[in-house]
């Protein structure tokens, strides 16, 4: 009984320290959300939606098209977190090598030296990654799922926080390679930017008439400070239910009549971690159902494959996810 008592109390005291530290960096990851947005303007749900990935320690899939700001989105985060950015433009001639790096022999030391590809930064930009042949998109799987390459059998650690932004092109379809499931599904969310409003648009135009908006991006949080802050995250109390309830929409992506493959495990991984990153991002130690009800649509429309040769291959996938999670009672 005693060892019970003092369970719980360590328990609360845990759950208090939650909220004091809490308290103490939401306001950083606020000012976070804050600088982005004075780069890319008036898209502020897509912004939050972004930072919760970073806080998920995931990596994040932008499906649109061409001049709506997604390498502008990579740079403001990149800088934002004092995080060293690459970009990489994904041609069919890309080589893994060019992505992992590659041995070279020195003929001076008659040994190999190994070159760094550019995988080795902390925010990388893939773009137009669909354009990359299969073999040179594969080259980041083991890095987005292990933060680790492996060359010639040596394995290679990334830096951390290592955050992947893919882009890609839904419009030109032609020379293009369709990423693979498994590429798919190790990106915790797809995001579209879209188009600005008439009166944001104007107001972009004004302020980027005479400078660029990322020279005056600041430095908000070290890329230190946002590793602790991702292992706060995933202290974001969870409740027995919900955790079921997450589980109860993963297995109704599987056994839905519209849907030719459902979602995987990692799915319910990241569909809970995410959930978590939107809870703090809100100021709270503990998800709700509404939390993982938004986190759904993010983090499953990409994960999950609709039936071909039915009326259902022609219907809006985002409001696939949406009627399954509705259809799913929700614990009280």
């Amino acid at each position: 009984m005693n060892r019970e008592n003092t369970l719980k109390k360590a328990a609360n005291s845990s759950i208090g320290e939650l909220k004091v530290t809490a308290e103490q960096t939401i306001d950083r990851v606020t000012k976070l959300i804050e600088n982005i947005e004075t780069v890319v303007i008036g898209k502020h749900d897509v912004i939050v939606r972004a930072v919760a990935a970073l806080l998920s320690d995931g990596h994040i899939l932008i499906e649109d098209v061409p001049g709506v700001g997604k390498t502008m989105l990579a740079k403001a985060i990149a800088k934002s977190i004092s995080g060293e950015f690459r970009r990489v433009q994904f041609t069919a001639d890309l080589l893994p090598s060019d992505i992992t790096g590659v041995n070279i022999f020195q003929q001076d030391t008659g040994e190999f030296r190994f070159r760094r590809g550019a995988i080795f930064t902390n925010v990388l930009l893939g773009d137009e990654i669909n354009r990359a042949t299969p073999r040179t998109q594969s080259s980041l799987l083991e890095a987005m799922e292990e933060q680790q390459v492996t060359v010639d059998g040596e394995r290679f650690p990334l830096r951390r926080p290592f955050f992947v932004i893919a882009t890609q092109n839904p419009i030109e379809l032609e020379g293009t390679y369709p990423l693979p499931f498994a590429q798919m599904d190790r990106f915790i969310v797809r995001l579209r930017i879209g188009y600005l409003d008439s009166d944001i648009e104007s107001k972009m135009l004004r302020t980027r008439m005479t400078e660029n908006p990322i020279a005056a991006c600041q430095h908000v949080i070290s890329c230190d400070d946002l590793a602790d802050i991702q292992r706060l995250v995933q202290r974001i109390r969870v409740s027995d239910d919900l955790l079921d309830y997450i589980v109860a929409i993963i297995h109704k992506t599987r056994d839905s009549a519209e849907l030719e493959y459902g979602a995987s495990p990692r799915g319910s991984l990241d569909l809970m971690r995410y959930s978590q990153a939107l809870a703090f991002i809100d100021r709270r130690d503990y998800v709700l159902p509404d939390d993982i009800k938004e986190a759904a649509g993010s983090v499953l429309a990409h994960r999950v494959i609709v039936k071909k040769g039915t009326r259902h291959a022609t219907l809006n996938i985002d409001s696939i996810i949406q009627s399954i999670v509705e259809s799913v009672d929700v614990p009280v």
